[in-house]
Order: C-alpha cells, then structure tokens, then sequence
C-alpha cells in the first residue's frame, strides 16, 4: 500500500535533517547492526566500511529515495544495479528484516525528538514499500541463476599477468559440471577468509568471453588513493582482497564465487550490425576485452572500435593487437604517456596524459550513426567526462551505458 499524502510529507520533511547528518545515522546503523549481527561482516565491505564509503552510500540511496517517494516506480531502473549486486552477494528477504530495524533504530538515536512515532511509522512503511520492491526484483534474478544461488568453489588454473599491476586469474570449478552462460561486461563475486577471520567479497568482471570450463577474472593490485574535491576528501584503502589475492593465492588456492550477475553487459541475444564503441582506462579494459571478445567470435561484420587510456603499459595490448589484425572491422585507439620498447606494431597511441575523445577520429567514435552503443568503464571521474563529450556530440544517454562500482550517488547522477 502506498503512503499516505500526510506520510509522504513526513518523509520528505526528513530530508534536510538527512542531509546534514546523513553520514552520522549510517555510520551508527552499520555500528550497532555489526556489533549485533556480527555474521553480517561475512557480507559487508570492511574496507568501504573503515574509510566511510558505505554509509556515503547508503545516505546517498536513502536522501535519493525520500526525495522520491511519491513516484517509485521511476527509482526501478535506478536500482538495478543494486539488485544485481545484492543477488551477488546472496543477499536474502531475512536481511532486510534486520536492516530496517538497525535503519529505523539509527534515524531515532540520531534525530532524537525530530523522530516522532509518526514519522517513524512513515519511514517504517516507506522502508517496506522499497524493500518489497527490491526484494521481489532480487527474486526474480536469483530464478534465472537456477540451481547456483550460494557460494560456489573454484581453483585457481594459473595467474597470467598481464600488465605490471593486472593479472588474469583462470578460475575452475571444483564439482567439474559445465559453468552457466553470461553476458559480456558481467562480473562475478569472489570471495576469501579475510585477516579478521571473516568473508570478503569482492565484485569482479569477466575479462573473457564464456566459456563451459573456466571462468577469467583480471585484477589490479591496489595501492589505495586519496581523492579531494571541493566538499569533502575521501581515502581509499589499498584494496585487501585484490591485493591478498595477487599476493598469497597462487594457482592451486581455493576461492569461492557466485553466479555472473550485473547490469552492465552486451545482449548477445541482440544480433544488430550496429556499430559498437568501448572506452576504457586502466583496469576498465577487464569487461571491454570480454565484449570485444564475444563479438568478434559471434558477429564477426559488426564494427568495433576500442579506446583505451594507460598511464603505462596497456593490459592484453598483444591480444587486442592480434584482434585488430584478425578483423578489419574492429579499430583501436590507445592514449599513453610513454611509448616502451615493447610496443606492439599495428596499435595507434597517442601521448596524453588523459584521454581525449576530440582527438580521436569521428569515424572510430562512429557518431554518424545514429545506433552507436557505447560502452564505457573506467575511474568515475573519467566516465563522467566521456558521458558529457558524447552528450554534447549528440549521442543519446539511452546509447551509453557505464560499469559503476560504487552503490552511491554516482548510481543516479549517471541515469
């Protein structure tokens, strides 16, 4: 049942107090649920939780949801993304149950009298509406995972590097059964016993096409960063489980993964001769090489162009050197800083520090055609630059799609 006009406004009046001490009520939510359900650690990010990027997050899904509480089916699309994750993740209709108890909980000890036992009914009902809504959307994914829906365990065949900082990981299933298909772009969760004594899960993409008997993720070690801007500075802790995994898990170490999930991907299903546009900077290459893979194999006539930004060497520049080389129709454009003595014949580079789409050939971005898909993954400040140049050449937001990794705000700014 939909709120009520009085309920809404309610919710809606929250907002500003949302705004100021968004951050304090998530923090204090994933403290108190945490102390309380500490199994839930097996499931939650440890690092995003240290540097604050989870209850940025959530703060973010929240102030999103009550600023649009009166049209929710429009946040559908919105929350795919963090459906597929969820689904990722085995998050399960139990979970919401305690979510909203420790949610509702911390808005009450943060706002303390501002939380009334009617606008605590209104965000308890409007908290209900989102989560049936979730919930019966993360139903309907785990249907199509079929009998995988758990954790899942593979051996790592080999490690292959393939840049200074990336490496291939060949993941092979322990039962030996045939692996479920996926679509090019997708990724999956992979999980190890953190130094804590509990689970990490980490979201991976698959870098390459499907195949029955293994599965290839690519992973870049992770020195961690620190990122300013005019509001606020955030820190990002070196990553644990790509570096633990690049580090201590040699081939022959045992990981867990679950079902190919996510909403970023290239419908196979779709046979168009459209032409196909994939840009890319440093390990966002991990999805585009799985695309371009898949349509070389499959829809040989399709045009492909590649675009490519590295500060340094370029991850699987001999194989998409010997793609270019094998397909007249797929082209390549590389942005580099330094030209190595290994540098493969037949690859353009171009010296930038940061890529430049003006710069490249209108015909490599293919914008004469009016059915273009574009695919970008990369940091986010640089998607949001190649979003706002392809808008501004007039190609439409519904032909550019973006692999995000964060759950917060960047999740709508880029609808």
């Amino acid at each position: 049942m939909a709120l009520t006009y009085q309920q809404s406004k309610l919710v809606k009046d929250t907002i500003p107090a949302l705004r100021e001490r968004g951050e304090q009520i998530t923090t204090t939510f994933y403290r108190n649920m945490l102390r309380d359900h500490p199994e839930l650690n097996n499931v939650f990010n440890s690092v995003n939780q240290k540097n604050g990027r989870q209850p940025r997050a959530l703060t973010s899904v929240i102030l999103n949801f009550a600023s649009n509480i009166n049209h929710i089916s429009e946040l559908i699309p919105k929350f795919e993304r963090m459906c597929n994750k969820h689904c990722s993740l085995g998050i399960r209709p139990e979970h919401y149950e305690i979510v909203g108890k420790y949610l509702l909980r911390a808005f009450g000890e943060v706002l303390g009298p501002a939380m009334t036992p009617a606008v605590f009914a209104a965000w308890e009902k409007a908290y209900w509406l989102l989560a049936k809504m979730l919930i019966g959307r993360e139903s309907q994914l785990y249907k199509d995972f079929d009998k995988w829906t758990g954790w899942r365990q593979f051996k790592i065949d080999r490690v292959v590097p393939e840049s200074e900082d990336i490496y291939s990981f060949y993941l092979v299933p322990q039962d030996g059964k045939k692996l479920p298909k996926f679509f090019p772009g997708q990724y999956v969760s992979l999980r190890i016993p953190g130094p804590e004594g509990f689970m990490q899960a980490r979201q991976y993409s698959l870098s390459e096409a499907w195949r029955e008997d293994y599965y290839r993720i690519s992973v870049k070690r992770d020195g961690g960063a620190r990122y300013e801007n005019s509001v606020s500075t955030s820190y990002f802790h070196p990553g644990l489980v790509s570096n633990m995994l690049i580090d201590h898990m040699p081939a022959g170490s045992t990981v867990e993964l679950s079902h190919p999930a996510g909403e970023f991907f290239l419908d196979v299903n779709n046979t168009g001769t459209t032409p196909l546009v994939l840009i890319s900077a440093g390990v966002g290459v991990t999805p585009m090489v799985a695309i371009a893979n898949t349509v070389t194999k499959t829809q040989p006539g399709r045009p492909i162009s590649w675009i490519h930004g590295s500060r340094r060497s370029v991850p699987f520049e001999q194989h998409i050197a010997q793609l270019k080389r094998d397909n007249p129709n797929f082209r390549t454009n590389i942005f580099k800083t330094q030209l190595a003595s290994c540098d493969v014949v037949g690859v353009t580079y171009n010296y930038d520090f940061r890529m430049d789409l003006a710069k490249v050939d209108p015909e490599d971005l293919h914008l004469q055609s009016g059915g273009t898909e574009y695919y970008i993954c990369g940091p986010e400040q640089f998607m949001l630059e190649m979003k706002d140049y392809l808008k501004a050449q007039g190609v439409g937001a519904s032909r550019v799609k973006f692999e995000l990794f964060s759950t917060g705000d960047l999740a709508f700014k880029y609808q």
